[in-house]
């Protein structure tokens, strides 16, 4: 118990979480100021399973039947025959034209009959298109909600005007009630997210969209025991706004309205870099390294979260590049005619960075314009 005790002593030193000469009981919520209250941390875990019940019902009850309407068909693939040895084969590792032999000689099967048996596996952990279209219904929903949320509650905030603001007087920045709920309820969303993937089909980036959702998630927790949640609510509003449009597009493809989703792509491309390459390092990561630095007495906890700031914005300029690379291949296939296909459109298919909030777009966008130029 004693080791335990020396643990969480040095976790919680206010030499590391806080400004000088400033103590836990300094910011210790009360009556008169409600100050952000780490053991509210366990909330949004109860609230993501409510989440998940919203989510599991709106699906259902509204969103297939619209999906359904649309023309999109919940059409499942021929699964395969159940073979345990080529199912450890499959769950191992990526499987080498030698392999692919050599199970054929354990089976006594012939060499197409164990890639047929493959391909069809592969095929089989494919979601629907409208299970697909369903759970970005879902989040095209969550981000509106979310982002017109915050923007309403940090309208008449002083922060979202004057930015200093998320320094003055810091740490004692009392968090009201919206500003609660704002926190909470986007915890809960990516605790809900991190949930689900265990019950969804499971897809290629399944580790690295697990990784993200956490990282997601210990960034949020961070900036609210730090007390830091005014430059936090930001952030969240910042991030928000074209994951919207990132949703939409998507729904618009699955439901083969290709004019739409390129019309919304680019509307998406266009928040992003504007959002994300200049709202978010022109003016967050500006205050919080330039200007926070000449308000508030510096202190580790701060220099750690900043860092984690700046590093979200190189993944930023990685993604964008990414965005623009894909418009370039989209834009370059309209003009071209015959069965030409890109090798660097088959490769951000590929190898796109999947634990993105892109979430795949390259695979739709790329594979969309290889079908078009089939055709």
């Amino acid at each position: 118990m004693d080791i335990l005790r020396n643990v969480s002593s040095a976790f919680w030193s206010t030499d590391v979480w806080l400004p000088p000469n400033i103590t836990w009981e300094d910011i210790k919520p009360n009556s008169d100021n409600k100050y952000a209250d780490y053991q509210h941390l366990i909330y949004p875990l109860p609230m993501a399973f409510v989440l998940l019940i919203i989510r599991y019902a709106l699906e259902r009850y509204c969103f297939a039947p619209i999906g359904k309407s649309l023309g999109i068909k919940n059409t499942r693939t021929k699964k395969a025959t159940p073979n345990e040895i080529l199912e450890k084969a499959y769950r191992s590792r990526k499987i080498k034209h030698k392999q692919i032999l050599a199970l054929a000689k354990q089976l006594d099967w012939s060499e197409r009959q164990v890639e047929r048996w493959l391909r069809l596996r592969r095929t089989q952990d494919k979601p629907s298109t409208l299970t697909k279209f369903c759970e970005n219904s879902w989040r095209c929903l969550y981000y509106i909600y979310s982002f017109l949320y915050g923007l309403i509650i940090l309208w008449d905030k002083p922060w979202l005007w004057d930015i200093n603001h998320c320094y003055y007087n810091y740490p004692y920045h009392p968090v009201s009630n919206d500003i609660w709920w704002y926190y909470m309820i986007s915890m809960a969303f990516y605790w809900s997210l991190s949930f689900s993937q265990f019950f969804d089909v499971k897809r290629k980036d399944f580790w690295q969209m697990f990784i993200h959702h956490i990282a997601t998630i210990v960034l949020m927790c961070f900036s609210w025991v730090g007390n830091l949640t005014r430059i936090g609510s930001l952030v969240l509003l910042v991030h928000d706004c074209a994951d919207i449009f990132l949703e939409a597009a998507k729904m618009a493809k699955y439901a083969n309205y290709q004019k739409l989703c390129d019309c919304i792509f680019v509307i998406f491309t266009v928040l992003w870099i504007v959002t994300r390459i200049g709202v978010y390092p022109f003016w967050i990561i500006y205050s919080t390294s330039i200007k926070a630095p000449k308000i508030v007495p510096m202190f580790p906890a701060y220099y750690i979260f900043n860092s984690l700031l700046i590093l979200l914005l190189f993944l930023h300029m990685i993604w964008t590049y990414l965005i623009l690379k894909i418009a370039y291949n989209a834009f370059y296939a309209g003009q071209m005619e015959g069965d030409i296909r890109s090798s660097s459109s088959e490769d951000i298919s590929d190898n796109s960075i999947d634990s993105t909030p892109l979430n795949n777009s390259t695979n739709y966008v790329t594979k969309q314009n290889s079908r078009q130029k089939v055709h």
